[in-house]
């Protein structure tokens, strides 16, 4: 016996199986070629001749019924052949479709695989167009978007550790006016924020996401969308969040030093014992938020609307505070001395702000237009007189 041809012995076997199918097509459809002429042949005679139930007609009369039946009976046959090619056409479609969305669904886990091996690669602008790639899958992969978006997460977590590890890093007493823009010192990270802030406006399953602990100076997040973000512990100083929406975010203990934070959203959000000196909040929405212990120091929060806010301890020694609305605002214990106001500035009911350190002066009329270059990016800030 050859061992070399191990399916040679079935190949008989094979053969006369498939001999015998192309039989059993041919003779099945011979019978129903069979059946369809005898229905048509026979079938419109005996209809007739029941119809008429003995009754006697003329041959020319009769030949007519017949054929009427017959034509008839022609109909509802091609009626049956019709419906039943739409129904195998809509099979092979949803056939086809279905082998598309699975060649698809294939060609999409390809593209993910081979842009999470390009964030590990060594080469930064490699690394930049795994994000990207991550990036547009999740926006035409809803399937894909959470894992995207843990991804992004993760990349800025482990690469932007606070306070900064490895020697490329600039260290934590860095002056601020030293450090490089993240877009800079860090393009790749400066990409998988922007990208973060860009799918959160998508619908989601789930909500929060972890930025904690996070070296994010000088970072552009102008008008990104950033709700439900943890940001706690993080080191967020000169950051540009020009009408950024952080919506119930967490920046518990974060560091926003110098931040521009000018027409942002930050409503509910939970800032206690935050650092905010220096921090630019005109026009900001902090209804509902929680200040509670923040530092505020030398803040300007002109026109901001504080409806509802928090600011049970917190420090807003030289704050600039005119036209901002506090009329609902919770200052129990927060200590103002120095801080401006003017005559639209608006109060708790039986509040008194001049016993408590303010001073009134004149209102500071209409905000200019918002630069057209981040902020966070050309300004040099100067030392804050609040700095120990």
């Amino acid at each position: 016996m050859e061992m070399g041809e191990p399916g040679r012995g079935r190949r008989p076997w094979r053969d006369r199986l498939v001999k015998y199918r192309s039989i059993a097509a041919l003779l099945a459809g011979a019978a129903g070629l069979a059946l369809l002429g005898t229905v048509l042949v026979v079938l419109p005679g005996v209809v007739v001749e029941h119809d008429l139930a003995g009754a006697s007609i003329a041959a020319q009369d009769r030949l007519k019924a017949v054929n009427d039946v017959r034509t008839t009976l022609l109909q509802a046959v091609g009626g049956m052949v019709v419906l039943f090619g739409a129904y195998a056409t809509w099979r092979q479609l949803r056939v086809s479709q279905d082998g598309l969305r699975a060649t698809q669904e294939g060609y999409v886990t390809d593209r993910f695989s081979t842009a999470v091996d390009q964030l590990g690669s060594d080469k930064l602008e490699t690394r930049i167009g795994g994000l990207h790639a991550l990036w547009r899958i999740a926006e035409h992969s809803a399937r894909d978007r959470e894992a995207v978006i843990s991804i992004q997460a993760a990349y800025l977590r482990t690469h932007l550790p606070w306070p900064p590890a490895g020697p490329q890093a600039p260290a934590a007493d860095t002056s601020i006016n030293d450090v490089a823009p993240l877009e800079v010192r860090a393009a790749d990270a400066q990409v998988a924020l922007t990208g973060l802030g860009v799918l959160l406006l998508q619908p989601r399953e789930q909500s929060w996401i972890n930025l904690s602990v996070t070296d994010l100076r000088r970072a552009d997040c102008d008008g990104l969308w950033l709700p439900e973000v943890n940001l706690d512990r993080s080191c967020m100083e000169a950051a540009g969040l020009y009408h950024a929406n952080l919506t119930q975010a967490s920046l518990v203990s974060v560091n926003l030093r110098h931040a521009d934070l000018k027409t942002a959203i930050l409503r509910r959000a939970r800032c206690v014992l935050a650092d905010l000196r220096g921090a630019r909040l005109v026009e900001t929405d902090l209804r509902d938020a929680d200040f509670t212990e923040a530092d505020l120091r030398e803040a300007n929060l002109r026109k901001a609307d504080a409806g509802g806010t928090v600011f049970r301890s917190a420090d807003l020694r030289l704050t600039d505070l005119r036209g901002a609305n506090l009329g609902t605002a919770d200052l129990l214990q927060a200590r103002l001395t120095g801080a401006l106001a003017s005559t639209h500035t608006r109060w708790p009911a039986g509040f008194d702000h001049a016993a408590a350190g303010v001073v009134i002066t004149d209102d500071p009329g209409p905000e200019p237009p918002p630069l057209l270059q981040p902020s966070g990016i050309t300004t040099q800030h100067p030392p804050l007189r609040s700095m120990p």
